[in-house]
């Protein structure tokens, strides 16, 4: 399987679920959180290869996000993930979560995730070819 192109984004479509509804009416912080965190592991999982797969996990060591509109019940949305600048043992990744209808931003959060050995569960620092694939400079 040939991997995806990394510095290119990755997307993935969602529909927002009753369960992720809060008392407001629409959907609640925690859960852009967690759609932050599952498109990240799904772009690694569709663009890493075997060989890093078997030997890398994430952690996040931060995360930054702005809400700038609600998510409503039984939305569409575009969950849209690219990597930026790598240092040391930390990987900065942004995401950005809109509305499919018409392409409006809902949130946009800024991460930075940590590789760690699949085996000790320790942070590691990751081969050249993980920042050669993860990692882009600024533009």
């Amino acid at each position: 399987m040939t991997p995806l192109p990394t510095h290119e984004p990755f997307e993935m479509i969602i529909r927002v679920q009753p369960g992720d509804i809060d008392e407001m009416g629409h959907v609640n912080n925690v859960i852009y959180l967690r759609w932050v965190q599952e498109v990240a592991t799904a772009h690694w999982y569709a663009a890493a290869t075997a060989e890093q797969k078997a030997s890398l996990l994430w952690v996040v060591a931060r995360h930054e996000i702005d809400y700038l509109r609600p998510a409503m019940p039984n939305q569409d949305l575009v969950l849209r993930t690219w990597v930026g600048p790598a240092g040391g043992r930390h990987f900065t990744r942004h995401v950005e979560i809109l509305r499919q209808t018409d392409g409006k931003p809902l949130a946009r959060a800024l991460s930075h995730w940590v590789p760690v050995d699949v085996e000790t569960k320790r942070p590691v620092k990751a081969g050249p070819d993980v920042y050669a694939m993860f990692s882009r400079e600024e533009e």
